[in-house]
C-alpha cells in the first residue's frame, strides 16, 4: 500500500491535469450517447414515430460514431491530436443545438449523426492522447480515466434527463422559455461541448506526434513540462527507434499487413473492441426496462434504477483504476470475463423460466432476484475490467506511426458492433430472450480465451516497449 502511494506521489500534477482534460472527451462521449434515453417517448409522440423509426433514430448516432472514429485517425495523424479535439467539440456543440431545435425526424437523425461523428472523434483521441502523455508506471490508471469519464457522462445525462422531466412535470411539458423539457435535455450537451473546446486550446500537442512530424525541439519542451524528473533523451530515443523499426519493416505508417490485409496488432485491437460490445453491455443500459419490470418494478422507477446502475458503473471503474497498474491488465480482464460469462449464463437460465411474451413477462419465484443480482454482477464485472481496460490497451499496443489510425479503426469496429447489438436485441429477444443472453455469455467466455492466448501483459512498459509485444518475432530486421 505504501509503495503504491509513493508511486502515485511521483505523478506530476501537470500530467494528471492533462489526462483529466483529455478525458473530458470521454464525458461528452458518455453524455451524448445516453441523453436520448429520457427523450425517447417524447420524440415518439412529437413526431408520431413508429417503433422501427424510433429505434433507428436512437441507434443512428452509432453509425456516426463509427465514421467519426475512422476519420479521427486520419485527422489526428495529419493535423495533430489537439485539432481533432477541437473539431470534436465543435461537432458536439452543433449537434446539441440542432437536436434541441429539430423540427422533424429527418433533421433529428441528421443532427444525431453529427453528434455521432463528435463521439467517434472523442472515443479515439482521448485514449491516444492520454497514453502518449502518461508516464509508464501510471499509464494504466490515467488511461482508465477515459472510461471513468464515459461512465460519469452517462450518469450526468441520465440525471439531467430526470431533473428536466421532473421539474417540467414530464418530458413533453414546456420548461424554460416555453421550450419542452426533452429539447432542454439535448441542449444541455452544449455546456460540456463548449468546455471541451476551451480546454483543447490549453493543451500541448502529444510529444510522440511531434516526433513523428520531425518537431523534436517542441516534443522535448512538452516532455520537460509534463515529466521533468524523467529522462527526456531516453523517451525521444525510444520514439525515434520505434519509428525507424516501422520504416525498416516496410510499414511506414500503413495499417496493411499479411493477416487478412491488416497488421496482426490491428486485428487484436479490433477483436478487443468487438468483444467489448458483443457481451451485450449496452443491452443493460438501453433496454433494461423489460428486465426491471420482469422482476417486479414499476416502469416509472426504471429511470431511477438506470441512474443507480450508472453510479455503480462509476464506482467499479474507480476500482479498475486503482488496480490496473498494481496487478496488471491480463488478470483483471480474465477475471472480468469469468464474471461476465457466469452472470450472463445465470440471466439466460432465469429468463428460461419466464412466463408471458414480449414486454409483458414475469419471472416466477426466486428467478426474479437471481436475474436482478446477475444483471448487477454483470455490470460490475464489465465496469471493473473490459469497460476501462480495452481503452487502456488500445492506447498502448499500436506503434506510434499508426496509433491514431489503428485506434480509429478499432473504435469504428466497436461502434459498428454496438450498433449491431443495439438493433438486433429487440428482434432476438422477441424470438428467445434466454438464447440471447446465452449468446452474450458465449462471447464473454470467448473473451477469456482471447486474452489468455493473444494479449500479453503491458503493465510497467513504455509505449515503445509495449508495442513490440504485439509484433511477430523476426518481422523487423535491423
Amino acid at each position: 500500500m505504501s509503495i503504491d502511494k509513493q508511486t502515485t506521489a511521483k505523478i506530476p500534477r501537470r500530467v494528471i491535469w492533462l489526462a483529466l482534460a483529455g478525458a473530458v472527451g470521454g464525458f461528452l462521449f458518455g453524455f451524448d450517447s445516453s441523453v436520448v434515453n429520457g427523450a425517447v417517448d417524447a420524440l415518439k409522440d412529437e413526431f408520431a414515430l413508429s417503433e422501427a423509426v424510433t429505434g433507428f433514430a436512437v441507434a443512428v448516432a452509432l453509425l456516426g460514431c463509427a465514421a467519426g472514429a475512422y476519420l479521427a485517425g486520419k485527422v489526428a495523424d495529419r493535423y495533430g491530436r489537439i485539432p481533432a479535439m477541437k473539431l470534436g467539440s465543435l461537432l458536439f456543440l452543433i449537434s446539441a443545438i440542432g437536436t434541441g431545435f429539430c423540427f422533424s425526424v429527418w433533421d433529428l437523425i441528421f443532427w444525431r449523426l453529427v453528434g455521432g461523428l463528435g463521439i467517434g472523434l472523442a472515443s479515439v483521441i482521448a485514449p491516444a492522447y492520454i497514453s502518449e502523455i502518461s508516464p509508464r508506471h501510471v499509464r494504466g490508471r490515467l488511461a482508465s480515466l477515459q472510461q471513468l469519464a464515459i461512465t460519469t457522462g452517462i450518469f450526468a445525462a441520465l440525471l439531467s434527463d430526470a431533473l428536466f422531466a421532473t421539474s417540467a412535470g414530464g418530458a413533453h411539458q414546456a420548461f424554460w422559455l416555453g421550450i419542452e423539457a426533452w429539447r432542454w435535455m439535448f441542449l444541455a450537451a452544449a455546456v460540456p461541448a463548449v468546455l471541451y473546446g476551451v480546454i483543447a486550446f490549453t493543451l500541448p500537442e502529444s510529444p510522440r506526434f511531434l516526433v513523428v512530424q520531425g518537431k523534436e525541439d517542441l516534443a522535448r519542451k512538452v516532455f520537460d513540462s509534463i515529466a521533468p524528473d524523467e529522462d527526456t533523451d531516453r523517451h525521444l530515443r525510444e520514439i525515434r527507434e520505434a519509428i525507424e523499426e516501422d520504416q525498416l519493416a516496410g510499414r511506414k505508417g500503413s495499417l496493411r499487413g499479411k493477416a487478412f490485409g491488416l497488421q496482426a496488432v490491428v486485428w487484436i485491437g479490433i477483436t478487443l473492441s468487438v468483444l467489448q460490445q458483443f457481451v451485450g453491455i449496452n443491452v443493460i443500459f438501453y433496454y433494461s426496462t423489460t428486465l426491471w419490470k420482469a422482476v417486479g418494478f414499476q416502469e416509472k422507477d426504471s429511470l431511477t434504477i438506470s441512474v443507480a446502475t450508472s453510479v455503480t458503473n462509476i464506482l467499479v471503474t474507480l476500482v479498475a483504476i486503482a488496480l490496473v497498474d498494481r496487478i496488471g491488465r491480463r488478470p483483471i480482464l480474465l477475471a472480468g470475463s469469468i464474471g461476465m460469462a457466469v452472470s450472463l449464463g445465470a440471466m439466460a437460465l432465469a429468463f428460461a423460466s419466464a412466463t408471458g411474451t414480449g414486454s409483458d413477462i414475469t419471472l416466477p419465484g426466486a428467478w426474479g432476484p437471481v436475474a436482478l443480482v446477475a444483471a448487477n454482477v454483470f455490470v460490475i464485472s464489465f465496469g471493473a475490467s473490459w469497460g476501462p481496460l480495452v481503452w487502456v490497451l488500445l492506447g498502448e499496443i499500436f506503434p506510434a506511426r499508426i496509433r491514431a489510425r489503428a485506434l480509429g479503426l478499432a473504435a469504428a469496429a466497436q461502434w459498428i458492433a454496438n450498433f449491431a447489438i443495439t438493433l438486433s436485441f429487440p428482434v432476438m429477444a422477441a424470438g428467445s430472450l434466454p438464447l440471447t443472453y446465452a449468446m452474450y455469455a458465449l462471447f464473454a467466455a470467448a473473451s477469456f480465451f482471447f486474452v489468455m492466448y493473444k494479449v500479453p501483459e503491458t503493465n510497467g512498459m513504455s509505449l515503445e516497449q509495449a508495442e513490440t509485444l504485439f509484433v511477430p518475432k523476426g518481422s523487423v530486421k535491423v
